[in-house]
């Protein structure tokens, strides 16, 4: 996906020895405001990935959230904070399922496979979101009308999958080749792959998936002797 997205920060209530609240009911309060809030991010993926991002208005989500429009007010700034939160949450989930799966792993054709895999097993499952980050990524552009989440954004993704290509060839098992090139080539392919899944739901999402392990595998790998030069 375009980018990794950290926590956006720890959600507290109103504290203070004149609120009449005690300590103990204080994290009550916190819970309830983070389920409101995950039940309107839910419905603002909903929204979007059905009427498309220019067509989401706040009203509309609010309608489909079942709550007023000033209880998304209450939790969110406006549009803009809305969507940043809702992009950071489908992250959060994502990236828990995909690091789940690769705890243990050793190697980078282990990493390959699973980052690659478990990726694609959690959008199959979650269609509505990748319909609504689609939206998102395309449409959605700061003040100055940029993109918010245009190529820049996914700079710590990349530094990270540049770094396991390194790792893999300090310890020998890849060859030899820039290995931002191959991030950046390796997170366009996963790109492209949802992209064209979105617009043929008949193709084999995770036969695709497959080819893209197989192919990187074999172009990051390190070549055994006996295989002599390459071809041109």
């Amino acid at each position: 996906m375009r980018s990794e997205i950290g926590p956006s920060g720890q959600l507290g209530g109103t504290t203070g020895g004149t609120s009449g609240k005690t300590a103990g009911a204080e994290p009550q309060r916190s819970l309830i405001e983070k389920v409101r809030r995950a039940q309107i991010i839910e419905a603002a993926i909903e929204v979007i990935a059905e009427r498309g991002f220019a067509k989401a208005s706040m009203a509309q989500i609010a309608q489909r959230a079942g709550v007023s429009k000033g209880v998304i007010s209450y939790h969110f700034a406006g549009k803009s904070e809305l969507i940043e939160r809702t992009v950071e949450q489908v992250y959060e989930a994502l990236g828990s399922f995909v690091q789940s799966r690769l705890a243990g792993q050793s190697g980078t054709a282990a990493w390959l496979g699973v980052y690659i895999g478990s990726i694609a097993s959690y959008m199959a499952d979650h269609r509505t979101q990748l319909a609504a980050l689609g939206e998102i990524f395309v449409h959605f552009r700061t003040d100055d009308g940029q993109l918010r989440y245009g190529i820049e954004s996914s700079e710590p993704l990349y530094a990270h999958v540049e770094e396991v290509f390194r790792e893999g060839q300090r310890s020998g098992e890849l060859r030899a080749f820039d290995p931002r090139v191959m991030a950046v080539s390796l997170q366009a392919a996963i790109d492209n792959m949802f992209a064209y899944w979105s617009a043929h739901p008949e193709h084999d999402l995770a036969a695709h998936a497959r080819e893209l392990i197989d192919l990187f595998r074999h172009a990051t790998r390190a070549r055994p002797e006996s295989d002599g030069p390459a071809a041109p």
